[in-house]
């Protein structure tokens, strides 16, 4: 049985895709490109109107690549409207929500032997491995329709995510990356009140201290996007003090610099307030890596609105900036108002805020010359840093180790 993956979107949906790749393989299957498949799973992306159209694309051309493959389409875009997918094909596509997906892959290719799903390590894996935590989400940004496809906030277990990044350090994987669509959410009920994800990540430290080879240090932790509210004074501390076994590296959204900007956004945050967070950030950790999600040309936004967008990202010397036009999803609330900005004009201020980006990347980089950091290597020759950049590998450097290298 052969099969293939076809991801989009987010980094949830690629650790949910590794998922499925790791549970066709315990079938019996051999992964391969759609055109020689038997099944395809298609995770799917519908955060903007741009994503939805790539989304139905990609479908279409999987259907059209091997007209005999069975064709499962799952994620956010098939949540909104499964409809919009199976009428391209009702005999081929099965849409299965993220917890169906099993489901419909035992009936069309048979179970798992012995019910075992192999982990997502070795070839045909990131060498960073994708532990998802998190679910859903119960804030309504009034561009997002996430929050709709993928429901209310939920968390895993303490004990099942502590068993699985237990279970990779012992095959040996160096750098782990804690997901969820809103990640800061994670909530255990404790003895005293509740954990919130610095205790998740300090419990992750002390049970993974012990697993390592001789000579390579500890398996590290990185955390993906988290939400400005979601970043406490205890996640800091805990940040600074683990000495980059917490990779001293946030992804922290902004989406625009300027207040009433964020308030038509349903952001639950200021421009002061996402700034003082970022002060006290450096504070703590004065080499900390920042990089940012900017949305540029959201309905309304005047020139100065975005300038302030633009003087802020300046001052947070983020590392790395995703620039998003602002692109209409139907269902949304901003996707109704009358002062959508012209396209021209939203593609003009990308422009703009990528060459800041670009010159605030390359800054960054200078500012670090001659530092050292722990990079993993994730193939040959090259290495990602503990502050998000690709260097060249040492000379015998293994695909997979922590090396030191200085910038």
């Amino acid at each position: 049985m052969n099969f293939a993956i076809v991801n989009l979107g987010c980094k949830v949906n690629r650790v949910e895709s590794d998922s499925f790749a790791s549970g066709l393989l315990a079938r019996g299957g051999v992964e391969t490109g759609p055109d020689s498949a038997d099944v395809v799973v298609v995770n799917t992306c519908t955060v903007t109107g741009e994503a939805e159209k790539k989304t139905r694309k990609a479908v279409r051309q999987v259907l059209r690549a091997n007209p005999s493959s069975d064709v499962v389409v799952t994620g956010c875009a098939a949540a909104i409207d499964a409809d919009a997918f199976t009428s391209m094909d009702p005999a081929r596509v099965h849409i299965a929500g993220k917890a169906q997906v099993d489901d419909v892959l035992d009936r069309l290719v048979g179970p798992i032997g012995h019910g075992v799903v192999p982990l997502a390590v070795g070839e045909g894996f990131r060498t960073r491995v994708g532990v998802k935590v998190q679910d859903g989400c119960n804030n309504a940004c009034t561009y997002c329709i996430v929050h709709v496809a993928r429901g209310r906030a939920s968390s895993r277990p303490a004990q099942a995510v502590v068993s699985e990044c237990v279970a990779l350090a012992r095959e040996g994987v160096r750098e782990i990356v804690l997901t969820g669509i809103n990640l800061g959410s994670w909530r255990e009920q404790a003895e005293n009140g509740w954990d919130r994800l610095d205790a998740l990540l300090d419990c992750l430290l002390a049970e993974t201290a012990d697993i390592h080879e001789a000579g390579q240090p500890p398996c590290r932790f990185r955390i993906s996007s988290i939400e400005p509210r979601d970043v406490s004074d205890d996640l800091i501390g805990l940040m600074a003090r683990s000495e980059g076994r917490i990779c001293r590296h946030l992804h922290l959204p902004l989406q625009s610099g300027n207040s009433k900007v964020l308030r038509e956004m349903h952001r639950p945050y200021d421009a002061e307030y996402f700034e003082g967070l970022v002060e006290r950030l450096y504070a703590a950790m004065p080499m900390l890596s920042l990089s940012t999600d900017i949305i540029c040309g959201f309905p309304g936004e005047t020139d100065q609105e975005f300038n302030d967008t633009v003087e802020l990202a300046q001052r947070c010397r983020f590392t790395k900036i995703h620039v998003f036009p602002y692109s209409k999803r139907q269902g949304t609330p901003a996707a109704e108002r009358a002062d959508q900005i012209e396209p021209e004009v939203r593609s003009a201020r990308a422009k703009q805020l990528r060459e800041v980006a670009d010159a605030l990347r390359a800054q960054q980089l200078s500012d670090r010359a001659g530092t050292t950091e722990l990079a993993l290597v994730e193939e040959a020759g090259q290495a990602m840093t503990e502050s998000y950049y690709e260097v060249p590998t040492p000379q015998g450097a293994r695909i997979g180790q922590l090396v030191s290298v200085t910038l």
